[in-house]
């Protein structure tokens, strides 16, 4: 699978949720025109969703957004059409979250996914945080250990290491070792950025490689 090809913006922060990225949050939804976000907690599932639903709801205050949680949490509603078409709807998505094999496996090839994608299609904006932003490259770093897995493939060509402020220098030693594409470290309040123009990274985000086209 190629990376998608967008007119929009594609964000991969590395951790914080709601919390550690308000700057940068503020820039990207002002670049997009978006005064609403859909909040999808996916990646929370078996553990409290709920929380990031407030957490969003403090956020787009002090943004001056409006926050819309969409509680996709299982495979089944990823198959919903109604979902999908309120994605599609939007000009900008936050999907949060620290477990990518779980937002893998609920959006793989449904309705709910290929909205997501068109959204940056069609010059919105698409933000994955910690796990979530994990999952939204292909490969995709596995947390039980650093290895690589199949991802989500909205970027390709390239990896995250997230809230690497909580790995070992071993574990962040074996991923670079494993890897064969770009690997992008992602410590909570860094971010990589792709907008049609190319790449920023922010923070303290170091990559391992070129960046893909």
């Amino acid at each position: 699978m190629a990376t998608v090809q967008t007119s929009g913006i594609i964000a991969l922060q590395g951790g914080g949720p709601f919390s550690a990225n308000d700057d940068l949050d503020r820039l990207l939804l002002s670049e997009v025109g978006a005064d609403q976000v859909v909040v999808l907690p996916t990646a929370d599932a078996f553990e409290t969703p709920g929380d990031l639903v407030q957490a969003a709801q403090h956020w787009a205050e002090r943004l001056g957004v409006v926050s819309h949680p969409l509680m996709v949490m299982t495979r089944s509603d990823a198959l919903e059409e109604r979902h999908a078409e309120v994605i599609s709807a939007a000009r900008a998505i936050y999907l949060v979250g620290d477990s990518p094999i779980h937002l893998r496996s609920v959006l793989t090839d449904t309705p709910v996914w290929e909205a997501i994608c068109s959204v940056v299609a069609s010059g919105g904006l698409v933000v994955g945080v910690g796990g979530s932003a994990a999952a939204l490259c292909d490969p995709m770093t596995d947390p039980r250990g650093g290895a690589f897995a199949i991802g989500l493939g909205l970027i390709t060509g390239m990896a995250v290491a997230t809230e690497t402020e909580t790995w070992t220098q071993e574990r962040l030693h074996r991923t670079r070792e494993l890897a064969d594409v770009t690997v992008v470290e992602l410590p909570t309040g860094s971010s990589a950025v792709r907008r049609p123009t190319g790449w920023e990274l922010s923070g303290e985000a170091v990559a391992h490689g070129d960046l893909p086209g």
